[in-house]
This record gives structure tokens, sequence and C-alpha cells, in this order.
């Protein structure tokens, strides 16, 4: 019991505080976004009453959400006046070509439910499914993926040489931002997109906006049951292998193997963490909301990635870093 006091007296609870807290942290971030605090505060400093015409909000409860972002950074406060942060006036006011204004929308109204069932999927290894999945919940799925990748999107087409390549083909690759990227920068370059029949819609309208559609082929497919499209010679996995279990991601990488020929590329773009499973710790904490949106799915290591990959007759190439979270491993369909 003295040893319990004597420790007391030497570590504070600040950083279980901290972390406890974090929920409400959130939720204040995403609901200043929602309601459009940061794009509004674009144009310069404002007073809450100001603030509070601009956003249709009461005053006095806009300055609580107010003061939240100023105690958190995202806002500063000078004479009763508000205005944005660094980080906020980049990533949140939707000026920047990074907006990270459909991620946060994607985690306030599709992860943040989840996550209040975390501990079910922990208890169960079980996904935590709330409702059926309609459209509109699919485009700010989409939407918020894309823009939490898109730095990493753009990473892979200038850090990655295409040139060498003539057809690459996409799987389960989302609205298509990843062939967006790598098409606008290889002129030279078609792709074909593997998706779910959801999804297809969405992606075709992305790809007309980015100017690409009429270099990509889509195909409506699943990844373990449709044949694989042929005539490509590079094929990219991005954010997919999270989502998977080991003896599925293998039996993937298996799959493609057998489906492609001697000397195609895979790149595996992903939260690859250390040998560890705890650098970076975003990644770590990632890992939660892989296994409540799939029940199988988890962070994983390099390691782990070039075990499967050996097991399944791929040669690893390469481990690139993309961002300070993402990076890339490059594979070659070796001989059986």
């Amino acid at each position: 019991m003295l040893a319990i006091q004597e420790k007391q007296t030497q570590v504070l609870p600040d950083p279980i505080l901290q972390v406890a807290s974090g929920f409400m942290a959130a939720k204040h971030l995403f609901v200043a976004s929602e309601i459009g605090l940061f794009e509004k505060l674009h144009d310069g400093p404002a007073t809450v009453e100001e603030l509070a015409k601009r956003t249709d909000t009461n005053p006095r409860t806009l300055r609580i959400l107010a003061d939240a972002m100023v105690s958190l950074g995202f806002l500063d406060k000078r004479n009763g006046r508000y205005a944005n942060g660094p980080a906020a006036d980049v990533y949140l006011s939707g000026k920047a070509s990074l907006d990270f204004r459909p991620f946060l929308r994607f985690w306030n109204y599709l992860s943040y439910p989840k996550w209040a069932k975390l501990e079910d999927a922990i208890r169960t290894g079980e996904a935590q499914i709330t409702a059926s999945e309609n459209e509109e919940q699919q485009q700010i799925f989409l939407e918020g993926v894309e823009a939490v990748t898109s730095a990493t999107a753009q990473a892979l087409a200038r850090l990655y040489d295409f040139s060498n390549h003539q057809r690459i083909l996409s799987l389960f690759g989302g609205s298509g931002s990843f062939l967006i990227s790598i098409l606008s920068r290889y002129s030279h370059l078609t792709a074909t997109l593997l998706e779910a029949r959801s999804v297809l819609p969405i992606a075709e309208r992305r790809l007309k906006a980015g100017c690409v559609a009429e270099r990509v082929a889509l195909v409506e497919g699943d990844l373990f049951r449709s044949p694989i499209p042929g005539g490509t010679d590079a094929v990219i996995l991005a954010n997919v292998i999270h989502g998977l279990s080991p003896g599925r991601n293998m039996k993937l990488l298996q799959r493609l193997r057998g489906a492609l020929t001697e000397g195609t590329r895979l790149l595996l773009v992903d939260f690859w963490t250390d040998p560890t499973h705890t650098q970076p710790p975003f990644a770590a904490l990632l890992a939660g909301e892989f296994l409540i949106n799939t029940g199988e799915g988890e962070a994983y290591s390099v390691e782990d990635a070039h075990a499967w990959l050996t097991v399944t007759s791929w040669r690893l190439l390469e481990h690139k870093p993309l961002t300070e979270l993402t990076s890339v491993i490059v594979a070659e369909a070796a001989r059986y």
C-alpha cells in the first residue's frame, strides 16, 4: 500500500485523462467541421456572434465549440475574435488541394457509432454492423477514404516509376483516386478498375471528373470469386490487405499469382507497421477500425507481407515510404 502511495506522488494521471477524453476532442472537431466553422474563418477573424450568423448556430453554444477548438490548437483567439490555426486553414477550410473535411465526415457519421461497439468486436472477433449501407453512406465512405489517402495516391504516382508499364489493374480501388493520380502523370497508361457493383457508378463519376475515364475499364467483381482481368503488367492493392485476415491475404496473393504472368509487378499500399505492430501509433489505432468494419482485418507489418509473398511465389523488390503513415511494398511475380 505504501509503495502505491509513493508511486502516486511520482506518476501523474495526465496521460490517462488525455487519452480518455479523446472522444470529446474528436466529436468537437467533427462538429466544427460539419457546421463549416473553419471554412467561415478562412477569410479572416470573427467574433462568436459573427460566426454564429455565418454558421446558423446559437452564439452561446458555438462559443463552447470554438473555445474547445482553441484549446486543441485548431483556432486562435485574440481580443474576442477567432481565427483559423495553420492546420485548420490548410486542411479544413476547403480552400486547399488536400481537403480533410470528407474524412472527418466519414469518421463522424460512419466510424464513430461503430467504435461504441469496440468491446464487442474485441470479445467476439466479429465486425460491428450498425445498419445496411445505403448509397449516401457509400458516397461518404469513399469520399472520406479518398481524402485521407490523397497524399498517398499522389506520392505513389510520383515515387514509383510507371513508365515501363502499359496497363495497370486496381483491385477494389474504390472511387479510382489512385488511378486518377497515376494516369494523370503517365499519359500512355490505361487501366482496369475491379470493384463491387454498388461502387462502380461512384467511381465512374469520379474518373470522369478526373478526366481519365476514357482510359479506365470498369469491371464488376469480387476479390475471391471473379476472374482476374488479364492483359495487365502491374496490379495495385491499395488499402485492401488491412481488411483481410492473414489466411485470406495469402489466398488472395496466391490467386493473383496464378492469374498473372511472371514478372508482373504487385504494389501493396497500406499503413504498414514495424515488426511490433506498434509503430506508427496511428496505424496501431487504425487496427481497431479495421476490426470493427471487417471482423478480420488489422494493421500488418512489412515482415508479415514478406512472409505471405514468399509463400505465394512473389519476390519482394522494395519497401518504399510514401507519407509519414503509409508506404508501398513492391513485389514481382516469380517463376514457379
